[in-house]
């Protein structure tokens, strides 16, 4: 049997600190940007329009700050996730340098914690990865926690280390691309007249809107982003695993549910750090996904006054409407609805 094939890595393959260099770089394009617009119909101004783009103090419309984030975690998964049972969680995410169409994206990982389950057969890795332009500039910069497959349930386990994750990134973290003091800012255009000033903590947001996921759509997203998990794709194997059947890619999920806080939050300009973030139940095609939001801060910016941040919770819902904000029980439970539940903050204009 040939031994050029890659398996990806088992749990036992990890080492603590280990550095991996993720093969394929891939240079963005106007195409990615049509074909993501395709699949979650976002309306974000700044990303659909240089002009506007433009009076925001940069060079055209940039990409979504979702599509660089998907792309720079696809190229971990042959390397991280290709043996992998479910992604569990995000932490201390930061979005750098805006990606345009024509920027090169390549990302490495390093491995921050290991932790064996009980039942022997798999184990959790937690990895920081970084994506890059190809000026070296930071795009991406997070952390998650993924549950992996023992190739061999006789490898001993190795010693417990689960790293500590902020509970939110700092404001002094967080990178502002954008400049509103040469213009005003055009609440028309923009879709809404509400701006940092509005929102209040503890404000909860049902969005309203839906969208049904086709099997075709997220499989086609899912390559988009070179994304090789087998447990999307592979209906052959998956009719024997635990579901019968495809999952969604969890991105997919948060890319909908943003998609879905425009009606609400039309000013959002970007996604400027992804604080925390679980994935709590499966997502099939045929799934319909709502999605509400609570405000839980109101961030002044060191230095500016012409932008301010808001740190949200989005909580996205499968075939159910979010008017009544299903989330969890006073135990802690999430309704049987929930299948996302996204910590993130954003960048939004303040008053004049």
């Amino acid at each position: 049997m040939s031994l050029k094939t890659n398996p990806g890595n088992y749990f036992e393959d990890f080492r603590l600190s280990q550095e991996i260099v993720h093969a394929t770089p891939r240079t963005v394009t106007e195409g990615d940007v049509a074909l993501y617009t395709a699949l979650f119909g976002s309306r974000f101004a700044v990303t659909s329009s240089d002009q506007f783009a433009a009076d925001l103090g940069l060079l055209r419309a940039p990409v979504d700050s979702l599509l660089a984030f998907h792309i720079v975690f696809g190229k971990t998964v042959p390397d991280i996730s290709l043996n992998a049972i479910a992604n569990l969680g995000y932490a201390s995410g930061r979005f750098g340098q805006p990606v345009y169409p024509g920027d090169t994206l390549s990302t490495t990982s390093t491995v921050l914690g290991l932790r064996q389950n009980k039942d022997g057969k798999t184990g959790v890795v937690y990895v920081r990865s970084v994506g890059v332009n190809q000026r070296g500039e930071m795009v991406v910069d997070y952390i998650r926690w993924v549950m992996v497959r023992k190739r061999d349930l006789n490898a001993p386990a190795p010693e417990t280390h689960a790293p500590e994750l902020p509970a939110a990134v700092e404001a002094g973290e967080l990178a502002v691309p954008f400049d509103l003091h040469a213009k005003p800012y055009d609440t028309a255009r923009a879709g809404s007249p509400h701006l940092w000033e509005d929102y209040q903590i503890g404000e909860r947001i049902d969005h309203i809107d839906a969208m049904t996921v086709e099997e075709a759509e997220h499989m086609m997203a899912t390559r988009l982003y070179q994304n090789t998990a087998r447990v999307h794709f592979n209906q052959h194997v998956e009719q024997d695993g635990r579901f019968g059947r495809r999952i969604v890619y969890g991105g997919h999920i948060i890319s909908l549910a943003r998609t879905l806080s425009f009606n609400g939050l039309a000013n959002a300009l970007n996604v400027a750090a992804i604080n925390g973030g679980r994935h709590i139940s499966p997502i099939f095609a045929g799934d319909t996904v709502y999605a509400w939001s609570e405000i839980l801060d109101t961030i002044a910016l060191p230095g500016r006054t012409d932008i301010g941040a808001l740190r949200i919770r989005t909580v996205a819902a499968k075939d159910r409407s979010c008017h009544d904000f299903p989330y969890q029980d006073a135990e802690g439970k999430y309704d049987p609805a929930v299948v996302l539940d996204f910590d993130y903050t954003v960048l939004m204009p303040r008053r004049a």
